[in-house]
């Protein structure tokens, strides 16, 4: 542990700890745009600057790493600054709500007091229209922070994103300008949940009413897809009742937010028509009927009985299932080989 002086105040902080991070833990909030805890320190778009004893300028304090003895300041000048440099960005910011999404710089200018003081002549960037349904992007949203190139590199592993042009022509593209389907991209929309402007959007919310994504109820619940247990949150719209999104929170430590292409965007079975909402059981008509757990379950165990009455148990074979749990595929293989009597226990994945 070293000391440090944070706003008059002695405090203590791990060996090489961000400035952002260990003021954090003090209750400081010190605002960032670029910054996220999944991706290596990168001080791009300066909002998080602070003064700094000795130093001859503002230090951003996401790249910043406190030292023993040093003197910090979060306040004073570095606000002045902060709201400058939100004008700046503002004045470029043609589009602050592409898909309803949070908007973290429009909610930054709004605290800090700061507007656009004019917008650029020439702010419009070439519009990339990408033939994949998932993900759109709204290039006159971005602010250029590249949260979600450094997400694909450092995150993903791959090269789906990078930046294109100079200037007020730059934009984030799909490596060599192919659509995402084309490039190493999985869809996962990693990309999407760390954009700080909405700027990558779901398609199917595109023309959602301002801040819509704050609007809707979340509830907790685990994806279905496999067996890792992804934690996400189901974002239900309070007017329908209908999921319309699926986010998941960073904090979360079974997946630390990240989500596949199945996990964030494959929610739209739960309201099939198709899809069974209550157990089914065969009767004498042949037809397949409504029934309580209770009544198909002893139907389930009856016919399971008479298979092994008359065929042993070694004629029952059991499958189980890669989006349950270990857990539960235990509890299964225990279910056949304990209570049915077989040792012919299978994964529906393996055939």
């Amino acid at each position: 542990m070293i000391e440090f002086t944070l706003d008059g105040q002695t405090v203590a902080a791990e060996d090489d700890e961000l400035i952002v991070h260990a003021a954090a833990r003090h209750g400081v909030f010190i605002p960032t745009l670029c910054h996220d805890d999944k991706l290596a320190p990168y001080g791009g778009c300066r909002m998080c600057i602070v003064g700094v004893e000795g130093a001859p300028r503002p230090m951003p304090a996401c790249a910043t790493r406190v030292r023993e003895g040093m003197v910090i300041s979060t306040n004073g000048s570095t606000d002045m600054y902060r709201r400058v440099l939100t004008e700046m960005l503002l004045a470029e910011h043609l589009d602050a709500n592409p898909g309803g999404r949070p908007n973290e710089l429009t909610d930054l200018a709004a605290e800090l007091g700061a507007s656009a003081p004019f917008l650029l002549p020439d702010a419009k960037r070439e519009q990339y229209d990408d033939r994949n349904k998932l993900m759109g992007y709204e290039p006159d949203a971005c602010i250029l922070c590249a949260r979600c190139v450094r997400y694909t590199q450092e995150v993903m592993q791959c090269s789906a994103l990078s930046l294109e042009g100079r200037g007020g022509h730059a934009r984030i593209v799909p490596t060599w300008g192919k659509s995402w389907l084309d490039t190493e991209c999985e869809l996962c929309g990693g990309c999407l949940s760390v954009c700080p402007t909405g700027a990558i959007f779901e398609k199917f919310l595109n023309g959602a009413p301002p801040d819509h994504e704050n609007t809707l109820r979340k509830v907790q619940s685990t994806c279905t897809f496999c067996g890792v247990g992804c934690r996400v949150d189901l974002n239900v719209d309070p007017a329908t009742n209908r999921i319309v999104k699926v986010t998941s929170d960073p904090s979360y430590v079974s997946n630390d937010g990240n989500l596949c292409v199945k996990g964030r965007f494959s929610f739209n079975f739960v309201h099939h028509p198709d899809r069974l909402t209550e157990p089914l059981v065969r009767g004498e008509d042949g037809l397949l009927h409504p029934t309580t757990w209770e009544h198909a379950l002893q139907v389930a165990a009856v016919g399971l009985k008479g298979v092994i009455a008359r065929h042993s148990a070694q004629a029952v074979g059991i499958l189980a299932s890669a989006r349950l749990t270990n857990e539960e595929n235990y509890l299964i293989q225990k279910l056949a080989r304990t209570a049915v009597g077989t040792n012919s226990v299978h994964s529906c994945e393996a055939t």
